[in-house]
């Protein structure tokens, strides 16, 4: 490892949590500045059998009774020490929620995102292997899955696997199988554009000089495309990958929905519904640390998939 690639990675890594405290500060202001007072109104509940004490003690917690950016400052304070205080619904920690929450989703997304890219880049195989008439059918096959929604495909797919076929039971949601096709459900319009990258890109790159000397060389387009095409083709991909990880968290909401799994999907619907503000906050934080993670690994993954990406350029950008 470089020492230009340690300062490479330490600035982004810098810009990234940055990003991510600037992320919180406009979601806590936003809320803020929304009107009524949620919390208050919450608390004061008669369902909550709260009493005058307790209430003025949770005010005081979260400085209710101060200035916005002394809520502000107690807030942040409290989520760079990881405490997220408590949900105004079930008086449980958010961190308790939200941990419960997480492994199911995370779950999801993750087997999603695996097989999005196993979608996408045997589409673009074929796009750019199979014969004639085939490769021009699967070049057509984003746009298919972009133009079928979400929870189409998870009815589909429920329709045709669980109650017909019965490969999988509604009723255990997060059984491997049911796992397995609500994943599908979420893959399959994700995987669009990313295979709709991956083929402008082995355009591309088969086109070059260094593929037209390969295969004078009589190299087979199979090692051809394993050995030197994958490589500086997925370049693109992987940024393209980073990018819809926001689409796979949102969509992983909808598809836990169809399939009755519980996840942070679950846990939003109900912060929603009872304006629990703490919960509402801390899913918008998660998901924002998430997000940049992810697209930082992409940043960091860059210079060593393609050499030609300048690392110095990169930095004193």
């Amino acid at each position: 490892m470089t020492a230009d690639y340690r300062r490479f990675a330490l600035t982004r890594a810098g810009q990234a949590i940055v990003v991510v405290l600037l992320a919180y500060i406009l979601t806590f202001l936003v809320i803020s500045v929304l009107p009524g007072d949620a919390i208050t109104n919450s608390l004061r509940d008669p369902q909550q059998g709260l009493s005058e004490e307790d209430i003025q003690r949770i005010v005081a917690y979260y400085g209710l009774d101060q200035p916005v950016l002394i809520q502000l400052a107690l807030s942040l304070g409290r989520f760079v020490t990881g405490e997220l205080g408590f949900s105004l619904q079930s008086n449980l920690p958010v961190a308790q929620l939200v941990g419960d929450a997480l492994p199911s989703t995370l779950t999801l997304a993750g087997s999603a995102l695996v097989i999005s890219i196993v979608f996408a880049a045997a589409i673009a195989y074929g796009a750019h292997y199979l014969p004639g008439k085939w490769a021009g059918a699967v070049r057509s096959i984003p746009s298919l899955f972009l133009s079928v929604p979400n929870f189409v495909i998870g009815l589909i797919l429920i329709e045709l696997f669980a109650f017909r076929l019965h490969a999988f039971t509604t009723t255990d949601p997060n059984s491997v199988a049911a796992t397995l096709f609500a994943a599908v459900t979420l893959a399959i319009p994700v995987s669009a554009p990313v295979a709709e990258v991956l083929i402008a890109s082995l355009d591309h790159e088969s086109r070059q000089e260094y593929a037209l000397v390969a295969r004078s060389r009589g190299l087979t387009e199979a090692r051809l495309f394993a050995k030197h095409l994958v490589k500086p083709s997925a370049l693109p991909s992987v940024a393209m990958i980073a990018l819809i990880v926001g689409e796979l968290l949102g969509g992983s909401v909808i598809t836990e929905t169809i399939f009755g799994r519980d996840g942070i999907g679950t846990v939003v619907q109900k912060a929603v519904t009872g304006e629990d503000q703490p919960v509402l906050q801390a899913v918008v934080a998660l998901s924002a640390i998430i997000f940049v993670a992810v697209n930082l690994a992409a940043d960091l993954v860059s210079p060593l998939l393609d050499p030609r990406v300048k690392i110095k350029e990169a930095v004193d950008a």
